[in-house]
């Protein structure tokens, strides 16, 4: 059982927070180490806040991925600087598998 001032708490921290379920649970847990996730989704159901609100900026327009024929790669270049100096990192990946192949190089040629 949740007393009133444990739910003020929990119902305060996720308006504030906006954060997940499981996220407050472990957030509250060692202030409130009686508080199990049922009791919490109850909680949040309660105070009409069980779902976070949607948020359009966040989530940008999902497009299909163009059909690939196997063996097509992906190849990408980038410089990685170590404590040794300067590396390159070479990426290919098989659009189909989804396979990553990835190599350092001292030089890009």
């Amino acid at each position: 059982m949740l007393s009133l001032e444990d739910e003020a708490v929990i119902v305060a921290f996720r308006r504030h927070t906006l954060l997940p379920l499981d996220d407050c649970l472990y957030a509250l847990q060692p202030s409130l180490p009686h508080l199990t996730r049922s009791s919490l989704h109850r909680c949040l159901q309660r105070h009409g806040i069980s779902r976070l609100p949607d948020v359009d900026g966040d989530k940008p327009k999902r497009s299909r991925f163009k059909a690939y024929l196997i063996g097509d790669f992906h190849i990408d270049t980038a410089q990685v600087s170590t404590e040794q100096g300067k590396l390159h990192l070479f990426v290919a990946i098989d659009r189909t598998s989804k396979f990553a192949f990835v190599q350092l190089h001292e030089k890009a040629t």
